[in-house]
């Protein structure tokens, strides 16, 4: 089994720059879809069919997939049946089931001895079926057991399974977080209770940090990471409309980003994660902060242009000019003097408060081709691939 597998279930411009990346690196890849396929297994062996191809003679040759499946839960039964199928995985399940979950993505850094927010988890549903058929309302019970252990101010409560932002809550008090939570209810992404946390005031940006392990090598953290950063609102989430700059991260945040990966990797031989991250500035600002709105104000028109090509309809269909497009773009937006005032006064920020960095999330499958790639300084299609070839057996 020499082959690597791209496994997906919609291509978007991530793996087409997986595709373009293999090409440059040399590496030969395998396309296997994972959305209308029919996967037969059974004491007679395994079969893998799309309506009009048959895959299962190419799944045999495969050693290594590359899990680029959108959906967070196809993700996880797309590791679960190629691990038992004796595959190579990255990420591997163990990974994607701490990523898939905030509460389990915490306690694993927290058992490693890893800064993170204090966390409140409530099993109650906000609204509960009672057996008559009605409903109970336990949204005052559950604001008290929360304010018990987070006291009267500022709160964030948050879905475990969500991704870019979504439904992420902010209450100044008991009485706003009992009536926010009115808002709360079973779903996808929040399936059963609440997660409450600390509120962090990290001024007006968050990390988005890369750390990878390849077979027989120890974990590194790469050294530029993407600052997510605006004024907008207490997330700072780039899907919100938030701007990133690129950070040089200091040592220190290095070394704990890569226990950060270690404790989610869970002894696996390879991986490749991102984690997010939120340092804790308070007061200690190092800039005046009506100077950086006036800055985020300028880059208005270069990063609205930015997301104009974004837009560009045919971007898949025509990626290599996309890809030039988008470039062109953020090289842009990145050479103004506005850019470089507020990527410094992040990296100052960040300098003096490298020791009170909260990580708080893990993302098993990241965006990247755009921001991380160009703004971050990290293609992560190069660290998925070299540890898909660490991985093969040769």
């Amino acid at each position: 089994m020499t082959d690597i597998a791209l496994v997906y279930d919609r291509s978007e411009t991530d793996e087409l720059g997986i595709r373009l990346t293999a090409d440059e690196m040399g590496v030969g890849l395998t396309y296997l879809p994972f959305y209308k396929v029919a996967l037969g297994f059974g004491n007679d062996g395994v079969t893998y069919r799309s309506p009009g191809q048959d895959y299962t003679s190419a799944l045999k040759d495969v050693g290594v997939v590359l899990n680029r499946t959108q959906s967070k839960n196809r993700r996880l039964f797309a590791s679960a049946i190629f691990e038992a199928l004796d595959k190579e995985v990255l990420n591997p399940l163990s990974a994607e089931l701490a990523c898939q979950s905030k509460i389990r993505t915490l306690l694993a850094f927290l058992k490693s001895g890893i800064r993170v927010p204090k966390t409140v988890y409530v099993p109650s549903n906000v609204q509960e079926v009672r057996a008559d058929g009605g409903t109970l309302d336990n949204s005052g019970v559950i604001s008290k057991l929360i304010t018990r252990e987070l006291g009267d101010g500022k709160v964030v409560t948050k879905p475990d399974a969500g991704t870019h932002g979504s439904d992420v809550r902010l209450a100044d008090g008991p009485e706003a977080l009992a009536e926010m939570l009115r808002g709360v209810s079973s779903s996808i992404i929040n399936p059963s209770g609440v997660v409450a946390q600390e509120f962090i005031p990290k001024w007006f940006y968050d990390l988005r940090i890369v750390v990878e392990k390849e077979k027989g090598r120890p974990g590194l953290c790469h050294p530029t990471a993407l600052a997510r950063a605006g004024f907008k609102e207490f997330r700072t989430n780039t899907f919100l409309g938030n701007m990133v700059f690129r950070v040089m991260l200091p040592s220190s945040v290095q070394r704990e980003a890569v226990r950060c990966g270690e404790a989610l990797g869970s002894g696996a031989q390879a991986w490749v994660l991102a984690l997010d991250a939120m340092p804790y500035i308070g007061d200690d600002r190092v800039v005046d902060e009506g100077a950086l709105r006036s800055c985020f104000d300028a880059l208005e028109g270069p990063f609205g242009e930015v997301r104009k090509v974004k837009r560009y309809a045919l971007k898949k269909r025509n990626f290599a000019e996309y890809t030039r497009m988008i470039g062109e773009a953020y090289g842009h937006y990145m050479s103004t003097e506005a850019y470089a005032s507020i990527e410094g006064a992040i990296e100052e920020s960040l300098r003096e408060k490298r020791d009170s960095v909260f990580f708080h999330e893990g993302n098993a499958c990241p965006e990247f081709w755009e921001q991380t790639r160009l703004v971050g300084g990290v293609n992560v299609a190069e660290p998925l691939l070299r540890c898909a070839l660490s991985l093969l057996d040769r």
